[in-house]
């Protein structure tokens, strides 16, 4: 729950110019969004969180933000150009809607939304009041490999994508979860929590400007002491240009893996294929950010870790300012879990009868 990765500053605006305001630190990923967003010349102005530990523990590693009494001192902040949350995935959404209710851009932690109504609301405060709502995809902008693979597949270096292959396990670590993290009313469902990621990046690789789901299924193996939790979910999609997707998320990460999981993207195009090995190089390498290209010239290997940068920051920053989109269109923000929404809705369960032939 503490990925947050560190890379070059890079600021896109003057010093002051742009401010965030944090609210909600239930998940740790809070501090690879202030990360990315500090590097690229925001200032960590304000947060509230109604645990006084969690606010002074942000307020160590941010020394510039002081802590705020109330939710509404951060929202109502004239100085604030953006609010930058991860409370629990059921309220995300609906602060959201008071952010740009109250003027300000909002900057989410994955999923953004737990059910359809959630998505709907935001959707028509976006349309209202003309507000950004982003969301922390972090598996493809906070990775060095993914946005490489970007650059490459934008370069035609495989030709036209056809399928990508997701593959997303995560280590559960059940000692250190919050009570939350067990309820799939609080957190979504395993296609809404971890699946929206792989989405996201299957849109973003084909060029999709729309997709559907073909068929998911989900399945609690391993927890039985959590019945409404899933430790399994896979979905077949199909986008509006032909591309196709499987992915595959779990939360089965063995205990002797040096990561919090194996993450990995396979990019199939006509004249190519690309396989992204994130977060290390299983067996070899403690580095992650590999990227392997196979095309008419030969077979590569390139290691990018510290040459890519996080970009999408940046682009973020200067879309709040500028009011432009070159970060992240608002509708690709939303179908991402839109369509991660519908394979949580449509998936079929797994019934485990090993359970019963124990």
């Amino acid at each position: 729950m503490r990925y947050a990765p560190v890379g070059r500053a890079q600021p896109v605006c003057k010093p002051g110019e742009f401010r965030v305001g944090a609210i909600g630190l239930d998940h740790g990923h809070i501090y690879g969004m202030c990360n990315g967003l500090r590097e690229a010349g925001a200032e960590i102005s304000i947060v509230y969180d109604p645990d006084p530990a969690r606010v002074e523990e942000f307020c160590r590693t941010y020394p510039g933000a002081r802590a705020a009494r109330c939710e509404e001192e951060v929202l109502e902040a004239p100085d604030i150009n953006l609010i930058a949350s991860a409370p629990i995935p059921c309220f995300r959404g609906p602060l959201g809607v008071k952010a740009m209710a109250h003027g300000k851009d909002y900057f989410t932690d994955k999923p953004p939304f737990t059910n359809r109504a959630q998505l709907e609301e935001a959707r028509k405060m976006v349309e209202t009041t003309g507000r950004k709502f982003a969301v922390y995809y972090a598996e493809r902008l906070h990775s060095e490999a993914a946005e490489y693979a970007g650059d490459l597949i934008k370069s035609g270096a495989i030709g036209r994508v056809l399928q990508v292959l997701g593959l997303g396990p995560h280590r559960v670590n059940a000692p250190s979860r919050p009570a939350w993290f067990w309820e799939k009313d609080k957190y979504g469902g395993i296609l809404v929590d971890l699946g929206c990621h792989q989405i996201e990046q299957f849109l973003f690789y084909a060029g999709a400007g729309h997709a559907r789901v073909l068929h998911s299924k989900v399945a609690n193996y391993n927890h039985v002491d959590h019945p409404c939790f899933e430790d399994y979910g896979d979905a077949t999609l199909i986008a509006d240009n032909g591309a196709t997707q499987y992915f595959r998320v779990d939360w089965f990460t063995p205990d002797g893996l040096r990561a919090w999981g194996d993450g990995r993207t396979f990019v199939l195009g006509t004249d190519g294929y690309i396989e992204l090995r994130k977060y290390l190089d299983i067996g070899r390498e403690f580095e992650g950010d590999h990227v392997y290209l196979v095309d008419r010239t030969g077979e590569h290997h390139l290691a990018v870790h510290g040459k890519v940068g996080f970009p999408y920051f940046g682009r973020l920053i200067r879309d709040c300012l500028d009011r432009t989109e070159n970060a992240m269109p608002q509708s690709h923000t939303f179908l991402a879990i839109e369509l991660a929404l519908d394979a949580q809705a449509r998936a079929e369960p797994i019934v485990d009868n090993s359970r019963h032939r124990r």
